[in-house]
């Protein structure tokens, strides 16, 4: 069982941090579908998604970070891929809001 010992402190970060991420998820969900907006889709594509997949990725680096990996290199290029998709995904979300800008609505509404 000594290579099972490796892997205590990464099932302990995992588990601990997804119940409060799905806790977290039911917080944000119930919050935006109590909101009557009429377009509130793409308010919720533009503001509530980001946060959610902001915390998902925390937990995935999070957890690879923790796991015992035999060599540096796996995890090297696994958050060079998490880095590049960060970067698509923050490109998505910039043209998401600017379809939200204040020049783009009336003063009464959202998105």
């Amino acid at each position: 069982m000594p290579a099972l010992a490796a892997w205590s402190s990464y099932y302990v970060i995992v588990g601990s941090s997804a119940g409060a991420l799905t806790g977290l998820m039911f917080v944000v969900v119930t919050l935006m579908a109590e909101l009557e907006l009429r377009r509130s889709g793409q308010t919720f594509a533009a503001f509530a998604t980001p946060t959610i997949v902001h915390f998902c990725v925390a937990l995935i680096v999070s957890a690879a970070m923790s796991a015992p990996w035999p060599s540096t290199s796996v995890i090297a290029v696994f958050l060079g891929g998490c880095g590049v998709a960060g970067i698509v995904y923050c490109i998505v979300v910039a043209r998401r809001r600017r379809r939200c800008s204040p020049s783009r609505r009336t003063r009464s509404s959202w998105c």
